[in-house]
């Protein structure tokens, strides 16, 4: 073999080395990097407790909200979270709390979300963020027709008369500055269940609490009535914690998006049939 020839060997063999190494340099993937954050979704901007995975603080025993049957959650709210999370997509990991210290349980980011049927009020958004509103609610004075049927509406509570509420409420912060200024006992419960099974004992008078959770507890017992539709222009919103704006405007863009497609009312129509939807949540 010539000089030349075996130079022009030595070349090929090098470029074809050189080659084989590129080859090999692009083939590889670049390994993962963990940015921190440890629940940052990738490319979802916001993050969750849990990687895929949307942790939500309810009291479950908040017919037909939330609520549980059979084993599973069931209700307005869970099925309206259902449809966030999906369009985010998460899974919904439920986590029963009490609802007079769920918004300090939020703050403290025991939860990514709390869904608990709850007014957005102004006390309340200085520990969370609020979703926008998902739902229009008013008060509802109920009352045992065996024991209290003298009770016609809020004017007729007064000295005497002990008044059920749930703790945290708006339905006791409303009770306290309208029935206990008359004279009425204000009773106070962890739970509204307890609050109307004390009702249907004829232990109390009186309960107030959001109209569409007495509604629901009205149909499952005897003897109680709605008395009085309380109109006090309330709003539930879904509440974040501050330090997690990112996951509020997903949150509420999921939730806009289902309003549009017609989900929302779909939902609302199943849980409530013999309420209109109202113009806002009408959809597209």
């Amino acid at each position: 073999m010539s000089g030349t020839a075996s130079g022009r060997l030595k070349l090929v063999i090098l470029l074809g080395t050189l080659l084989l190494v590129f080859a090999a340099a692009c083939g590889e993937e670049a390994p993962e990097t963990d940015t921190g954050g440890g629940g940052e979704d990738a490319g979802a901007g916001f993050e969750t407790i849990e990687e895929g995975t949307l942790t939500v603080g309810s009291c479950l025993d908040y017919r037909p909200f939330e609520f549980v049957k059979d084993g599973e959650e069931q209700g307005f709210d869970v099925e309206v979270v259902e449809a966030i999370a999906e369009k985010l997509d998460l899974e919904v990991q439920w986590k029963k709390a009490n609802f007079d210290t769920i918004f300090t349980a939020q703050a403290a980011n025991k939860f990514d979300m709390v869904a608990a049927a709850s007014t957005i009020l102004p006390e309340r958004e200085e520990i969370v963020d609020f979703s926008d509103p998902y739902f229009n609610s008013r008060q509802a004075l109920t009352i045992n027709t065996a024991e209290s049927g003298d009770i016609a509406s809020a004017e007729d509570v007064g000295e005497g008369d002990i008044v059920a509420v749930q703790k945290g409420t708006t339905g006791k912060l409303w009770a306290e500055d309208n029935l206990a200024t008359n004279g009425a006992e204000i009773k106070t419960f962890d739970a509204a269940p307890d609050a109307f099974t004390d009702l249907e004992a004829g232990n109390v008078q009186a309960v107030v609490n959001d109209e569409g959770s007495s509604i629901a507890e009205v149909e499952q017992r005897s003897g109680l009535e709605i008395v009085e539709a309380i109109d006090t222009d309330e709003k539930y919103g879904f509440a974040f914690s501050k330090d997690n704006p990112e996951l509020t405007e997903a949150a509420n863009g999921a939730l806009q998006e289902i309003i549009d497609e017609g989900t929302y009312a779909d939902i609302f129509s199943k849980w409530f049939p013999d309420l209109p939807v109202p113009p806002e949540y009408e959809g597209n």
